[in-house]
């Protein structure tokens, strides 16, 4: 598999963003519901937007077919940088590969020349293949004091 930086104004990186997002959020661990067509042609220019994304695109035999969206945000316990990341898909008929895997060491590569002190994500408790490549790669749970137990990530819908 190749990987690049995605360039969100080059027109075939932005087209695979959106339709890698689309497959993802089709699947039952994004939701099993499609992107709205406007904001799948139009997430690449609301990337490009926000100054702290960046994306990575895996491609085989010239195809797209694995996706990371990731944002640079600020650990205020260390004073560093660190790098979240947000979605994380490889098309289904390219499973299994190790893409996913490729591309999370990519994105750590990028985190390390940023100088982050860490990578993070969020996984659903019943994405049992997605964890055990995220435990894989090095990723766990974490705890700032074993007495008060792991973190856990919410959400709070503002408009839907």
């Amino acid at each position: 598999m190749q990987i690049v930086r995605a360039d969100y104004y080059r027109p075939e990186h932005a087209r695979a963003i959106g339709e890698l997002l689309d497959v993802y959020a089709r699947d039952p661990m994004g939701g099993g519901r499609p992107l709205d067509p406007a904001l799948r042609d139009d997430i690449a220019r609301r990337l490009a937007a926000v100054p702290t994304a960046f994306s990575l695109l895996g491609f085989h035999e010239g195809r797209a077919v694995a996706l990371a969206n990731a944002f640079e945000g600020l650990s205020t316990f260390h004073g560093r940088p660190l790098v979240n990341v947000h979605d994380l898909v490889v098309h289904p008929d390219f499973r299994g590969r190790g893409f996913g895997r490729s591309l999370l060491q990519a994105v750590e590569a990028l985190a390390r020349e940023k100088g982050c002190c860490k990578l993070t994500l969020e996984v659903l408790e019943g994405n049992a293949v997605a964890r055990a490549v995220y435990e894989r790669c090095g990723f766990r749970g974490y705890a700032l004091d074993p007495a008060m137990g792991q973190a856990l990530f919410w959400e709070k819908p503002l408009d839907l």
